[in-house]
């Protein structure tokens, strides 16, 4: 079972078209999105439109849950005030520009799924099990308390926009990434595949995880552009879309 999981697309269509098109090739079976569809970028209502026709199972945001109940804020952690704000002018022009229908399909969005694959249990959030806006970043006491609790065998989540992969005990932890705003100081989408094979193909006695990051080189400057283009959004939003940095 070759499972695609994207995350934190941003309303990045261009890095999601890319991204999309390279799955296609990937013979995969199923692909999930672990959310954050909008917000930051320019295109929240093609983003949208696009899982929609894809009929990609789609895990509901922080982001998208703030557009889609008409909230102020986005629940993301901003110590410095300048980014606060930022963040708020984010959230204004995605709200003014995400159409009514689809706000109802981001507040309609499961905040979980489970699914068992090959003897393996496999549960998609965005945050954390515990708070959809909780970062689980790598080797963090957060990711460690959360596994420590988990009942499945395997939790995938976003929010960070850095992908990984790590084992705690026999249970295992991945991180999707960002396709269209990440934070691994390159400006490539990324997103992850976690392949799950069953042990009468590989002679095992028990199934085997293989967990692969995938980059995608998409044309970042065109959305760059048009960020510094908009009237409402900060021009520091293309810096870290041509950068890939988080400051």
């Amino acid at each position: 079972m070759r499972i695609a999981v994207i995350s934190d697309i941003h309303s990045n269509i261009y890095a999601l078209n890319e991204v999309l098109a390279d799955i296609k090739n990937r013979h995969i079976d199923l692909t999930v999105c672990t959310g954050d569809l909008v917000g930051y970028a320019t295109r929240p209502n093609e983003v949208i439109e696009t899982l929609k026709e894809e009929k990609i199972l789609t895990i509901m945001g922080n982001y998208d849950e703030a557009i889609g109940n008409f909230k102020i804020i986005c629940g993301c952690d901003y110590p410095d005030p300048k980014d606060a704000e930022k963040a708020g002018l984010s959230m204004h022009f995605t709200s003014e520009e995400t159409k009514p229908e689809n706000k109802t399909y981001l507040r309609n969005l499961p905040k979980e799924a489970t699914f068992t694959f090959n003897n393996k249990t496999i549960k998609f959030v965005h945050g954390s099990t515990r708070v959809i806006n909780e970062y689980l970043k790598e080797n963090s006491k957060e990711a460690e308390e959360v596994m420590g609790e988990l009942v499945e065998d395997i939790l995938v989540c976003g929010h960070t926009h850095i992908p990984y992969s790590k084992y705690y005990g026999e249970k295992l932890l991945v991180n999707a990434g960002s396709v269209g705003k990440p934070k691994t100081n390159t400006p490539d989408a990324n997103y992850v595949i976690i392949d799950i094979q069953n042990e009468d193909e590989i002679g095992q006695k028990e199934s085997s995880v293989k967990v692969e990051i995938i980059e995608v080189d998409y044309d970042f400057e065109k959305m760059a552009r048009e960020i510094e283009e908009n009237e409402i959004l900060p021009n520091d939003f293309a810096r870290l879309i041509r950068e890939g940095s988080s400051k």
